[in-house]
């Protein structure tokens, strides 16, 4: 979907300079016309369109980075940051305002972000790994903005569902929360879960039964933990969205969690999505990271790693 709207910006913006060519006069001679910027290369993709059908859609291959500032006094630097850091480095300007398409990725990634905030996960996802949704008292989208606190308990339907669905002092409990970002459930799940799960095999270690937290805060986890008594829990939460990425996942995990913990006694792996850590890797890595928890009966600024 990014493809697809960079693409779409591309494609404005070379209108754009198309009829500000046609309107303007014919250039002087001995000067050399410029022509509107060619869109990027095409590429097929396949696309799930509904349940059943697929279609294909024309995306762009993303192109190489590069600033536009005219004539840097030290190209080498500029080129370093900008392979350092996926930040807006080097937009230049036009006038008093930044390039149009500058603009337009901005409000394309702005939307992007409102949008992660205020989705919802797709049911067909939880669907494929069997998981059951539980809510906090969160109740709705501004409340859950605006009362941090309503989504860190379980409401009591949430309660009762674990209590009769879910096994009790597992030795490893996998949970899964929109919190702020359905997007990056969406967008990791798939890699993250299963790569998780053979992780935990490896090592032979035991997991309780998965499910789904809507509107789950990361403290959410130790409600969770006097419910069920797990050994050691890991949160998988979508993170607060930013305008370089929507996607990005946590994976917050805890040593029998329980209410009254503090922050120094998680451990998280953050920025986890496609541009950041590897979904497969991360998978990989909190598997590891739950055995020595286990070994050493610790998590948080206690533990070795």
């Amino acid at each position: 979907m990014d493809q697809q709207l960079d693409f779409l910006v591309d494609k404005v913006v070379a209108e754009l300079q198309k009829k500000l060519g046609e309107m303007g006069q014919t250039a002087p001679a001995g000067t050399q016309k410029t022509e509107a910027p060619v869109a990027p290369q095409m590429v097929a993709v396949q696309k799930a369109a509904s349940p059943g059908e697929r279609e294909q859609l024309a995306l762009p291959v993303e192109p190489e980075r590069t600033a536009q500032v005219p004539n840097p006094k030290w190209q080498e630097g500029l080129n370093e940051l900008l392979d350092s850091t996926p930040a807006r480095i080097g937009v230049w300007r036009t006038g008093v305002r930044p390039l149009t398409k500058t603009m337009l990725q901005l409000r394309r990634d702005h939307a992007a972000a409102v949008d992660a905030v205020y989705g919802e996960v797709s049911q067909s996802l939880l669907d494929e790994f069997s998981m059951f949704t539980v809510e906090t008292q969160y109740d709705n989208t501004e409340n859950y903005l605006k009362r941090p606190d309503m989504g860190r308990i379980l409401n009591e339907e949430g309660v009762r569902l674990l209590q009769e669905r879910c096994q009790k002092k597992p030795q490893v409990q996998i949970v899964v929360s929109d919190g702020l970002s359905a997007s990056a459930v969406d967008a990791n799940l798939r890699d993250v879960l299963p790569s998780l799960i053979d992780s935990l095999k490896s090592y032979g270690l035991t997991c309780g039964t998965p499910f789904f937290v809507k509107g789950g805060r990361v403290a959410s986890m130790d409600h969770i933990g006097e419910l069920l008594q797990p050994e050691v829990l890991v949160l998988l939460i979508g993170e607060r969205p930013g305008l370089v990425t929507a996607h990005s996942m946590s994976a917050y995990m805890c040593y029998r969690p329980r209410k009254g913990m503090v922050e120094s006694e998680r451990t998280v792996i953050s920025n986890i999505h496609r541009q950041g850590t590897s979904p497969i890797e991360a998978g990989a890595h909190i598997g590891t990271i739950l055995s020595k928890m286990l070994e050493q009966k610790a998590s948080g600024v206690k533990l070795v790693l």
